[in-house]
């Protein structure tokens, strides 16, 4: 049992002033009795006048007043509590987004095919983290290590070739990037797992690999693609092309990735087109050792003022039907004979009924959403809402079974309520949180970054609330900058029209101008032509020239083939 806010049972020093106070006033009773002659005569004189009936009805009350206290600080008990120690291993995935990956072999294309499969791969994640790094011929982090998994599958969907302007395949320094990556945590397995073709234009891929088994990582190799290959899309209907202008041809290359996989102690794992390779990729996994990330003691804790509320309605009743004086009905009526109490418990056992009515339901609906039955648990949490629309507690509670079930806009609208409701700030933040991860999922960034905010407001310490907020703001500024490029290529398009229908112009009017001058040519064949071939020697001269110097600049640099492939 606990209290939620144990700083109002403090108020609970009021009740010894006030017997304080209450045995003061009856030493002034007796003490006036006293004056007026024998106390024992005295009393006699007042035969209605009861000893015991006025302390009772004062320890009622005051009885009454301290439920009402403890009322107030929120007195929760514990309804379900389990020892849970939870094992996982750590997990960065190195995705290859150069444009060979766009190539359609494996459907419905390379890259496709992977974000499916580690979609999938997350899925099959409990207590596991996982980081997301992409490369080609340059390598970044696009997601930290977390264990947040809604982020992961929002970032891969994200995943294009043009994240990464520059072209190649650098398998080594994705290697190095990830093993950075990890977090420091000892005993726990750490895997990377690299998703290419195996066409690495850098090279020094295998002793990457061997760095990283001395660190006590694997590092597995997922092949994408045929040994047969296919061409490359270019986006515009047609294949990309060599600089010698014959159509690229990209292959799987399994003995490169079989290489890297046998020297980082890992696995080789051919993708293709059937579903092998998520069934041995997940079976590979499981049997690495995994370490205790956590132990965690869970426990649900339901409120329970109403009963304490309850029980102080009764203790006043109890003080208001109990009288200070014998009445002359004493003898007739007894409140405290067993059928009058019987009564009075009959009278208020449907106010207890209803109080307690929401709070079973939501226990109920608790149990059926922990056993995964949602659309139970979301009749039951609306029974929950109809007996007590007011309860800020039933309607968070549905709304999480409604995004659950991905019926976004009835999630949405159950949040608002119960932020609206809701008086602790934690929670509060708690339902705009959940606002704005189902409206980051549909890509309003305008209305996830509001609800973002709102939730700072109430829990400014949430990281979780920060780092969402920080990315909607990012893919927010990228909407707005794409939609700007939109406009002003329109612009564009109409002025190259104009410029067009000018050009247009004066060509015709060029053409005028060359047939005049050849017809003076004409005239004089012999001056013309020699002067000519003047100029055209000039020229050739100082084009090879120009050549000679660019040759030996291109000569004296490094060669990187990453410029001579652009795939």
């Amino acid at each position: 049992m606990r209290f939620e806010d144990s700083t109002y049972l403090t108020l609970l020093l009021i009740i010894p002033v006030l017997f304080a106070l209450r045995f003061w006033m009856l030493w002034l009773r007796h003490r006036a009795l006293r004056q007026w002659g024998d106390k024992e005569l005295t009393l006699r004189q007042m035969p209605d006048v009861s000893r015991h009936r006025p302390m009772i009805k004062f320890c009622l009350l005051m009885s009454a007043q301290a439920l009402f206290i403890v009322m107030l600080a929120r007195p929760q008990i514990g309804t379900k509590v389990s020892n849970e120690k939870r094992h996982g291993i750590e997990a960065i995935i190195c995705m290859d987004i150069s444009n060979s990956m766009l190539c359609e072999d494996v459907q419905p294309s390379r890259l496709d095919k992977c974000k499916m499969l580690v979609e999938n791969m997350v899925d099959h994640f409990v207590n596991d983290k996982i980081g997301l790094v992409v490369f080609a011929g340059d390598a970044f982090t696009q997601l930290p290590i977390t264990a947040d998994y809604v982020s992961a599958k929002m970032f891969l969907q994200s995943t294009t070739p043009a994240l990464i302007e520059e072209q190649g395949t650098d398998i080594a320094k994705a290697i190095e990037l990830a093993q950075n990556s990890f977090t420091k945590q000892k005993n726990i397995g750490r895997a990377i797992i690299i998703i290419t073709d195996g066409e690495d234009h850098e090279g020094q891929a295998v002793e990457a690999a061997k760095a990283a088994k001395k660190a006590g990582i694997k590092v597995f190799i997922l092949g994408v693609g045929l040994d047969k290959g296919a061409p490359i899309p270019d986006g515009e209907g047609g294949y990309m092309i060599d600089n010698s202008g014959n159509e690229v041809i990209t292959r799987l290359n399994e003995q490169m990735c079989r290489e890297i996989a046998s020297a980082g102690s890992g696995t080789y794992i051919h993708v293709d087109n059937t579903n092998e390779a998520q069934e041995q990729l997940n079976s590979e996994l499981a049997k690495m050792q995994k370490s205790e990330v956590s132990s965690v003691i869970y426990s649900e804790y339901d409120e329970q003022f109403q009963v304490v509320g309850l029980i102080a309605i009764l203790l006043l009743v109890l003080e208001i039907l109990v009288f200070e004086a014998k009445p002359s009905y004493q003898k007739t009526m007894n409140l405290f004979k067993k059928k009058h109490m019987a009564v009075a418990v009959l009278f208020l056992l449907p106010v207890a009924l209803n109080a307690q009515n929401d709070r079973m339901l939501i226990r109920q609906g608790n149990r059926q959403f922990h056993s995964q039955q949602y659309e139970k648990a979301e009749a039951t949490y609306r029974k929950a809402v109809a007996a007590n629309p007011k309860n800020p507690e039933a309607q968070y509670n549905l709304g999480c079974a409604l995004m659950v079930q991905q019926k976004d806009s009835m999630a949405v609208g159950c949040f608002q309520k119960a932020g609206e409701l809701q008086t602790d700030k934690l929670r509060r933040a708690q339902a705009y949180h959940n606002m704005g991860v189902i409206f980051q999922q549909n890509k309003q960034w305008s209305n996830a970054v509001e609800a973002y905010k709102e939730s700072l407001r109430m829990n400014p310490k949430d990281n979780e609330t920060r780092y969402n907020l920080a990315l909607c703001l990012k893919q927010k500024q990228k909407d707005d900058k794409n939609k700007k490029n939109q406009h002003q290529g329109q612009g564009k398009s109409k002025d190259n029209k104009d410029k067009k229908k000018d050009d247009k112009n004066k060509n015709d009017e060029n053409k005028d101008k060359n047939q005049d001058k050849d017809k003076r040519n004409q005239d004089t064949p012999d001056k013309m032509s020699k002067e000519n071939a003047e100029q055209l020697l000039n020229a050739a001269m100082q084009q090879e020239q120009t050549t000679q110097q660019r040759l030996k600049k291109a000569q004296s640099q490094p060669r990187r083939s990453r410029h001579q492939k652009n795939w």
